[in-house]
């Protein structure tokens, strides 16, 4: 049986978003989708130094949005 399951890719390793349920051990396959996450920033009016700074400024929350649970709350 195939189940998909996301997940983030951080520092040479790869967080799953919500947990795997197997019988037994298994193999897994991992398929990266680069460029799918990536915000156009210039398009928003917001350049390298700007954004920069926002990531500096926003790190303290990154444990809060990136918990397995807060998936929840994409399709808002």
């Amino acid at each position: 049986m195939l189940n998909s399951v996301e997940g983030v890719y951080r520092d040479g390793k790869i967080e799953l978003l919500e947990p795997v349920s197997m019988d037994a051990p298994g193999r897994a396959i991992v398929t990266s989708l680069e460029g799918a996450s990536k915000v156009d920033l210039q398009a928003r009016g917001i350049d390298p130094h700007q954004a920069a700074d926002l990531r500096k400024r926003l790190s303290t929350f990154a444990d809060d949005w990136e918990h397995p649970g807060m998936n929840v709350y994409d399709a808002i």
